[in-house]
């Protein structure tokens, strides 16, 4: 088994507020991962005293220690939990009714012996390598196809309608996109944040099966090293539109 990570602050004077870990249980059978892309509030009060980085850790901490320890629960409702424990920790502190309370994407996937489950909510990456060399991105598309339509974002964050992220409510598990595969036909997994996956989406440089490939031969870092390199090629986001010149960014690459 190979597992590699990387993980990088879109700008070094801010603190970098994506999360991503591995566990491997102790029996050698199996593992989890967990990829979370913590949501940057706008300048000013999101009701909360601890920030986006305390909630990724917390709310990722969890989640892994759920997928990992509790294998006979759905990804679902490990990521329920998860929320549910993360919002009682600041619960008594903080307001998880503002609209900005921290939030983050979610990508989880857990495999044993007999299948890979997979569970990704907003617009975080899971690239599904086959035996057969096939690549099949699982995305939740909820926010392009909202772009495509012409509607501005603010507003419908966890509204019906519109898209989601984990946040406080734990009910927000049910609109995850999720699956599994039998174990026997898939060779490796990818989980990435957009701040990573712009190589693919923002900037073109190849395809999902290039970017499995570029993360087989040379590793996460080598990633996010190139998306940096068309970050800083447009400093202006002149010729690339996208909300931020730079961004936090995470990969794990594994072959199971």
């Amino acid at each position: 088994m190979r597992i590699e990570l990387a993980t990088a602050p879109g700008d070094q004077r801010r603190p970098n507020e994506d999360w991503a870990s591995v566990a491997l249980p102790a029996s050698g059978l199996g593992g989890s991962l967990v990829v979370l892309d913590g949501v940057t509030p706008p300048e000013g009060d999101d009701g909360c005293v601890h920030g986006v980085p305390w909630f990724t850790a917390r709310l990722g901490g969890a989640l892994l220690e759920l997928s990992g320890s509790q294998r006979d629960i759905p990804l679902t409702a490990c990521l329920s939990e998860a929320i549910r424990r993360t919002a009682e920790a600041h619960r008594s502190t903080c307001d998880l009714n503002h609209p900005l309370t921290p939030q983050a994407t979610v990508v989880a996937a857990r495999w044993d012996d007999a299948r890979v489950e997979h569970l990704v909510l907003s617009d975080s990456a899971l690239l599904i390598e086959r035996t057969d060399g096939e690549v099949t991105p699982v995305l939740d598309d909820r926010i392009d196809r909202l772009r495509a339509a012409g509607h501005r974002l603010a507003g419908l964050r966890n509204a019906e309608g519109g898209f989601f992220t984990a946040a406080a409510d734990p009910a927000v598990s049910a609109k995850a996109v999720t699956g599994d595969l039998p174990r026997t036909g898939v060779r490796a997994l990818a989980a990435l944040t957009d701040g990573a996956s712009r190589w693919v989406e923002v900037f073109g440089e190849g395809d999902w099966t290039a970017c499995f490939a570029l993360l087989r031969k040379e590793g996460p870092q080598a990633l996010i090293d190139r998306v940096r390199a068309a970050e800083y090629a447009d400093p202006d986001r002149t010729a690339f539109r996208r909300g931020k010149a730079h961004d936090d960014a995470a990969v794990i690459y594994a072959e199971l």
